[in-house]
Formats: structure tokens, C-alpha cells, sequence
């Protein structure tokens, strides 16, 4: 059985990294920098860094970012926000990015995801997709949640492989930050319908919460936060529960 990964996100506005509940009441907690190169010297997997303040002007800014994340760790990352076009992915790559991570420019023009892969490959194509349950049904949401779609999560889970996604990053809006645990039932479907990782994201409380989600024939990765940026759960310990239970982890 394959590893599963362990991954810290660091949502990053006008160069920090923050942290909020259900998207909202974003809080300072570090420069990203120092704390990518934490989590590296922990033992993260890997780490996604998201640009939630995603704008052209800024775009530039955040490339300067990832030059000076990739200078100072030496595991895979990902990075999101404001990915909308072949330019902005090669950017991103040349700066040092292993993956990018595109969300609402995809749910807009989903061709952009075959564009993506064709020319650098679907190792390089992350997709996001945040949803919450709207009349029973995960909706799939975007630009941070604000503006909701007429796509089902899991019909565009399954487009977005077919299109030439490598991963699947799949965020619950309704359980992001609160700590109380992922949606596994959801995994679970994902997993069932994909033959791409899925990466779960939202909801990470405890060791339980990520053993939860690890278990067999549920998500290949855990993402979480909160509490890592607050110390509730450091990365070695983690692992090593993790791992007195039998889920395969890289210790």
C-alpha cells in the first residue's frame, strides 16, 4: 500500500499566511517562508501554499514568494490561486513550483485543465474544488467560496480526471477550520469513483480526524491547518500514531 501523505496548507494573503473558519475570519499566524521550512524539517510530505488574494498585480508578487519558498525546502509543493492561463501555471514552475493548483479558473473554463496537463503533465495538474452541502447535494463553490455553481461535486471530480487531473483536492467549506473532523462519507465516494488521489482538506481536529480520513478506501492525503499553524498536533507525533494503527505513513 502506498504512503499516505501528510500535508500542512498555508493560505497566504499580501505575503502571510492566515487562517479563518467556513473561509471567514481570516487571522495572521507566520510568514510563510518560516513556515514552510518548519514543516519540511518536521517531516510534511509536502506542502500547498495558496494565494487567497489572488489578483494580476499581486501574481508577480507571489512568484517572488515561491523563488524564495523553493530556495529554503526541499519537498514537494503545490500552489493555487489565480491560475487562470498556460503563462500563469510555466510561470509558477519556473519560480519552483512541483504542482499547481487551479479551482475556480477550471469550474469556468474546465478546457484549461487539458491545457494544463498537455503541456506539463497531469503530475502537475491539482485540482481544488470546494463544496459545501446545499438541499442535500455537495455544490461546488468558487472564488473562495463566495459564488455558487451548478456543479455536483462528484460529477466534476470525475470530468476533472477525465480532462487530465492528476489529484483531486477537495475542500469542505462546512467543515473548514471547525475541527470537527472530514466528511468521510465523501472520501469514500471519491475514492470509489477516481483512480487519481484524492486529498482531503477541512476539518482536521485531532489524530483520530486524520486516521479517520487515512483509513482504507478513503482519501490518499490529509490537509490541514489550524492545527498545525497553533501547535495542537505536531507533524513527528502525528506520524507516529499514525502509524501504531497500521495507516502507512513516511516516518
Amino acid at each position: 500500500m502506498l504512503a499516505k501523505r501528510i500535508i500542512p496548507c498555508l493560505d497566504i494573503k499580501d505575503g502571510s499566511t492566515v487562517k479563518g473558519i467556513n473561509f471567514l475570519q481570516l487571522k495572521r499566524v507566520g510568514d510563510p517562508v518560516e513556515m514552510g521550512r518548519e514543516y519540511a524539517r518536521q517531516g510534511a510530505d509536502e506542502l500547498v501554499f495558496l494565494d487567497i488574494s489572488a489578483s494580476k498585480e499581486e501574481r508577480r508578487t507571489f512568484a517572488d514568494l515561491v523563488e524564495r519558498i523553493a530556495g529554503q525546502i526541499d519537498i514537494p509543493f503545490t500552489v493555487g490561486g489565480g491560475i487562470s492561463s498556460l503563462e500563469d501555471a510555466g510561470r509558477l514552475l519556473l519560480a519552483g513550483a512541483d504542482k499547481i493548483s487551479i479551482n475556480s479558473a477550471a469550474v469556468m473554463n474546465p478546457d484549461l485543465i487539458d491545457r494544463i496537463a498537455s503541456r506539463y503533465g497531469s503530475q502537475f495538474v491539482v485540482v481544488a474544488i470546494d463544496a459545501r452541502v446545499v438541499d442535500g447535494e455537495w455544490r461546488v463553490t468558487t472564488h473562495g467560496g463566495d459564488r455558487p455553481t451548478d456543479k455536483e461535486l462528484f460529477s466534476w471530480a470525475v470530468e476533472a480526471e477525465r480532462r487530465g487531473a492528476g489529484e483531486i483536492l477537495f475542500t469542505s467549506m462546512d467543515h473548514d477550520g471547525t475541527k470537527c473532523g472530514y466528511p468521510c462519507d465523501a472520501y469514500a465516494r471519491l475514492n470509489r469513483l477516481l483512480t487519481i488521489p484524492v486529498i482531503a482538506s477541512g476539518g482536521a481536529g485531532s489524530v483520530a480526524d486524520i486516521a479517520e480520513v487515512l483509513s482504507p478506501g478513503r482519501a490518499d492525503a490529509a490537509l490541514a491547518a489550524s492545527i498545525f499553524h497553533y501547535g495542537q498536533i505536531e507533524i513527528p507525533h502525528l506520524k507516529a500514531e499514525l502509524a501504531k494503527i497500521n495507516i502507512p505513513v513516511r516516518l
